[in-house]
């Protein structure tokens, strides 16, 4: 036989085996690193930071980085910056001294990747638009993108690699969307963070302010960390749909005395969920809401 055809053989051969191969093998690398590293972002004026930090921490332990004045933006800027690190997740916390740019305050959490650019192309293959290019920072490379939804997150990577501790407790990303793009967004995540569905099912809207209503609520698990999605019509009372991250905590009665004793205020008391845990709203000096929640009995 001749060489050119044997080969032309062998290669029709190999493109039959890739074609044969189940998608998985083709899918994106997993680009997350542990869900210590999933930064929830709050902006507060500068005349609150410090009884903002002093009130979480206060309420559910941990510490705060030294507070430094940086350029976090591609474009000029200064913003008081520091990050919280508690038992029960991470914050970065800004205090802009300048006009916030385009683009930023409206991205709810920071996920650290192993690589900017492949995760940028992985978000970007299952679906999502980027609203800020990577840049860099003083400490590292980020970029913002925005899901099917108009769900905006920020994704970070650092020159040296940090070292946090696991968390004694993973928080939930608490996402609210409309039917329309659920499970385009859900599709969408799914792919980019290789999450898994731990729940999807119709429980009582009582968990977002609606009881006696039946609402769709999708719980995920992924390299990131925790996500809750709660699909409805966005016909919300406030607090709800306002909180990005719901804390779960050891003793509910133990961490509301704490959050009043450092001026926290209690905006919805704590109710059972279709789950049999508790659950309550607080704002924390400065206006960051957050979702609290016992564990699972």
């Amino acid at each position: 036989m001749a060489l050119p055809s044997l080969l032309n053989r062998l290669a029709a051969g190999a493109l039959v085996a890739a074609l044969s191969l189940p998608l998985a093998a083709f899918a994106a690398p997993d680009v997350s690193v542990a869900p210590q590293y999933d930064t929830t972002h709050v902006y507060v004026q500068n005349a609150d930071i410090d009884a903002f930090v002093t009130s979480f921490v206060g309420t559910f332990g941990g510490k705060a980085s030294p507070r430094a004045v940086f350029t976090v933006t591609p474009t000029p800027s200064k913003t008081a910056s520091q990050y919280i690190q508690t038992p029960v997740g991470m914050l970065s916390v800004f205090a802009f001294q300048t006009p916030i740019p385009y683009g930023f305050g409206l991205e709810r959490n920071g996920y650290l990747v192993t690589d900017i650019y492949q995760a940028t192309e992985a978000a970007v293959e299952a679906g999502a638009d980027v609203t800020v290019a990577p840049f860099d920072d003083p400490i590292g490379k980020d970029v913002l993108i925005q899901w099917a939804g108009g769900i905006n997150l920020q994704l970070y990577w650092h020159t040296k690699a940090p070292s946090y501790p696991a968390l004694h407790s993973v928080p939930d990303n608490r996402v609210y969307i409309s039917p329309i793009s659920a499970d385009k967004f859900l599709a969408q995540f799914k792919q980019f963070a290789h999450a898994t569905v731990v729940a999807d099912e119709k429980v009582d809207g009582g968990e977002i302010g609606r009881g006696g209503e039946a609402i769709r609520r999708v719980q995920l698990t992924s390299g990131f960390g925790k996500m809750t999605v709660f699909v409805s019509d966005g016909k919300l009372p406030f607090p709800y749909g306002r909180e990005s991250t719901g804390y779960q905590v050891d003793d509910m009665a133990a961490t509301l005395a704490k959050a009043a004793a450092n001026g926290v205020t209690v905006l919805v008391p704590p109710l059972k969920t279709s789950k049999g845990n508790a659950s309550a709203m607080l704002q924390f000096p400065g206006g960051y809401i957050s979702e609290i929640h016992d564990a699972v009995h």
